[in-house]
C-alpha cells in the first residue's frame, strides 16, 4: 500500500484507469481529468524515470528535459525507495518489446 493515506474512493478512479485499453483511451481520459499543466508535469517525470533507469546523470537529464533538479530528484527517490510502481510498467514495456521482437 502507498505511504499515502488510504482513502477507498479513489479505488475508483484507478479502477477507472484499469479499464483503459490502449495508449488513445488512456490519452483521451487523461485529457478530461487533468489539466494541460498535470499532463506535462507527469508526462516530464515519466521522461526522467525512464531516462533514470537508463543510467543518465542529473545534468544530461536537465538538459534533455528541462526538469528542476528538485523535480529529477524527486523521481529518482521514487525509483529508488517508492512503491515499485515504475519498475512494474518498465518491466511490462520491456516484455511488450520482446513479444513484438519475436517472429511469429
Amino acid at each position: 500500500m502507498s505511504k499515502r493515506t488510504y482513502q477507498p474512493k479513489n479505488d475508483d478512479l484507478y479502477k477507472a484507469i484499469a479499464t483503459l485499453r490502449t495508449p488513445e483511451e488512456c490519452q483521451m481520459f487523461f485529457d478530461d481529468l487533468c489539466s494541460v499543466s498535470e499532463l506535462r508535469a507527469m508526462e516530464q517525470r515519466y521522461y526522467v524515470a525512464e531516462l533514470l533507469d537508463r543510467g543518465l546523470i542529473y545534468n544530461d537529464i536537465l538538459e534533455l528535459t528541462g526538469a528542476s533538479s528538485a523535480t529529477i530528484s524527486r523521481v529518482n527517490r521514487s525509483l529508488r525507495y517508492g512503491n515499485d510502481g515504475y519498475e512494474v510498467v518498465f518491466k511490462r514495456l520491456a516484455e511488450q518489446e520482446a513479444g513484438e521482437d519475436k517472429p511469429a
